[in-house]
Order: C-alpha cells, then sequence, then structure tokens
C-alpha cells in the first residue's frame, strides 16, 4: 500500500514495529532479573478513607454474557436528572481494578481485569458530579485496602467546582462527557511494567488498558448504564487535575459513565 504522504512513513513504520511482539530475548536484562526491589503493587491511601458495600450483586441486572456484548455501546448522551448510586460506582470500581487475592510475598495481584506479568500499572481515579451520599469532586480508588474484609475503599482528593468546563478542558473539548455522573481516569504508574519487561514493557501495558476498558464497558451495560471511553484528553491538564507528576506517573484513560437518555 503506497501512502499519500511520504513523509508520514517513517512514524508509521516505527509505530507498526511497535505493534509487533519484539525478541524477548535481545532486550537488556531487567530490574526483575537483575534482583532490583520491585516497586509497591499499588498505593495504600493514608488517612480517612471512605469505604463503599462490597455487597453490589443486586446492581447487575443484565447477567446473561451474550446479552452483555450485544448491549455494550459506547454512549455519549446521559441523563443529567439521574445519579449514580454508591453500589453501583463500587461494582464498577472493583470491576476493572478491584484486588481478589495477593501472590507470594507481595509478589503480585489477583484482579478481574488480566494483566502480563500481573503487574497491573495502573491507578484509578475519578470526578464525581452525581453520586448518592458523595460530594462533587475527585476521588482515588484504595484497591489494596481491607482486600479480605470486601469493601471497597476510596479516597477524597479534592474540591471541583466549575464542573462543565473543568471536565471538557480536560477531555480535550469533548462537552458531553460532563453531563455523566461519573468521568474515571486511569493513570499508570510506568515502572511497575518496566521493573519485569523493561523496554518492552509499553507495549503490554497498553493491551492491558484495553482489557480495563472492555470490563468497565461491560460492567457498566450489566448495571443498564451506558459509557464510553476516551483516548483523546489534554494530558497537561489531567495530570495537573489528579496530581501525577506526568513522569513515573500520568493520565492514559478515560471513561464516562452515567444512565444512557437512549435507554
Amino acid at each position: 500500500m503506497e501512502l499519500r504522504n511520504e513523509g508520514l512513513w517513517e512514524g508509521i513504520k516505527h509505530n507498526r514495529d511497535f505493534m509487533k511482539c519484539p525478541n524477548l530475548g535481545a532486550g537488556p536484562k531487567s530490574d526483575q532479573e537483575k534482583k532490583l526491589p520491585q516497586p509497591p503493587l499499588g498505593y495504600v491511601a493514608d488517612g480517612e478513607v471512605i469505604e463503599l458495600s462490597f455487597d453490589f450483586e443486586h446492581e447487575i441486572l443484565f447477567p446473561s454474557y451474550m446479552n452483555l456484548l450485544d448491549l455494550r455501546r459506547s454512549e455519549r448522551i446521559y441523563d443529567e436528572n439521574v445519579s449514580m448510586t454508591q453500589n453501583q460506582l463500587a461494582f464498577l470500581l472493583w470491576s476493572v481494578q478491584g484486588v481478589q487475592e495477593i501472590r507470594g510475598a507481595n509478589y503480585a495481584t489477583l484482579r478481574p481485569v488480566p494483566s502480563g506479568g500481573a503487574r497491573h500499572p495502573f491507578e484509578l481515579y475519578f470526578i464525581v458530579r452525581a453520586v448518592d451520599g458523595l460530594k462533587q469532586g475527585i476521588y482515588h480508588y484504595v484497591p489494596l485496602k481491607h482486600i479480605g474484609e470486601k469493601c471497597v475503599s476510596v479516597k477524597f482528593k479534592s474540591e471541583f467546582d466549575d464542573y462543565e468546563a473543568k471536565i471538557t478542558d480536560m477531555l480535550a473539548g469533548q462537552k458531553w462527557a460532563a453531563s455523566a455522573p461519573v468521568v474515571m481516569f486511569l493513570s499508570c504508574v510506568a515502572y511497575r511494567g518496566e521493573w519485569r519487561y523493561e523496554t518492552f514493557a509499553h507495549r503490554v501495558m497498553l493491551i492491558d488498558l484495553g482489557h480495563v476498558g472492555q470490563n468497565l464497558m461491560l460492567s457498566a451495560s450489566a448495571m443498564g448504564l451506558g459509557s464510553c471511553c476516551m483516548a483523546a484528553y489534554d494530558q497537561n491538564i489531567c495530570d495537573k487535575m489528579l496530581e501525577l507528576d506526568g513522569h513515573e506517573e500520568f493520565t492514559v484513560y478515560a471513561c464516562a459513565v452515567g444512565k444512557s437518555k437512549q435507554k
């Protein structure tokens, strides 16, 4: 196939090669192979957290897997008058980043989503517009807290005023997302993957991100909610609003969730 703009070829070739599976034996030793300490499995919140119920089974309206695959669509129009319940939020958080079990001497976590080498390099932040019993603001999901006690713990980070304007700026002009009761943001803590896979880690982590997005959208559909995942966002604004350093941890994905007006 001939490209219409030959000047694009080098960039396209580089990105095509990035998508391919590399010669795994050809790279330098990873920090894991060098016996260097592994990074923490996740953040542990200091101070007070808000505990959401783990009893969210009754929120599932469409339990058939075949039905879910048929229902899942990207929904961009939400009913601004319908808020999300805490149990709905808890199920969404758990289904994309919940910790089910810790293996070994804090070596790996098992979660509802697969991850290369069980590294799970993502953190989940979310901005609340309308969730019953939660004030508007930025929150951080803390999956490592109270694992055995079956709680879904979240940490309130900061207030979030001028909601529509800020969400629109964060999402590169996608104003429609501001009508959703919750917008979720996934960040990547890159060294969690690099420790095991060094220069090959980033391809694997992007594959993992797709697993997370699919779980999130299927879980939303299971509760009769609409969702839309977004790869377009303003990197600098998102990192700043979520208080990420933009280097060791940075925004990589977003998803709006709410009751669709079309259902």
